[in-house]
């Protein structure tokens, strides 16, 4: 009965982190992955790179969801982003072979400064 009342606890936990993470895709185009990392870690007890991984495998289809979306909108012209899909093709391939050779300390700063770098440029 309490592995039932847990388990329960975490499918809602992870139902809000995966919402979370709709939410800002679609609000942004992107970036759900700076929601879900935390919550897989806090919520869901995923050791920091198992929960990087497993954020990629939840934000492509929420990526392709919202890029149906702003399409279907007329906000996406294809012929603009399709140069960047070659270069984010490279480099998904290389961060994904450098993955396991980077510590987890240094994926942990890599990744607050890439948090820190977009809200500046949000901000000036």
């Amino acid at each position: 009965m309490l592995s039932q009342k847990l388990e329960g606890r975490c499918r809602m936990r992870a139902l809000i982190a995966g919402c979370s993470a709709g939410l800002v895709n679609g609000f942004f185009g992107g970036g759900g992955g700076m929601v879900l990392v935390p919550m897989l870690v806090s919520y869901c007890g995923l050791s920091r790179q198992k929960a990087f991984a497993t954020s990629v495998s939840i934000i492509l289809p929420l990526c392709l969801l919202s890029a149906t979306i702003y399409f279907l909108h007329g906000n996406l012209n294809l012929a603009t982003a399709s140069p960047y899909l070659f270069g984010g093709f490279v480099g998904g391939l290389l961060g994904g072979k450098l993955f396991r050779r980077v510590s987890m300390t240094w994926l942990r700063r890599i990744f607050a400064f890439l948090i820190l770098y977009g809200a500046w440029r949000s901000f000036f």
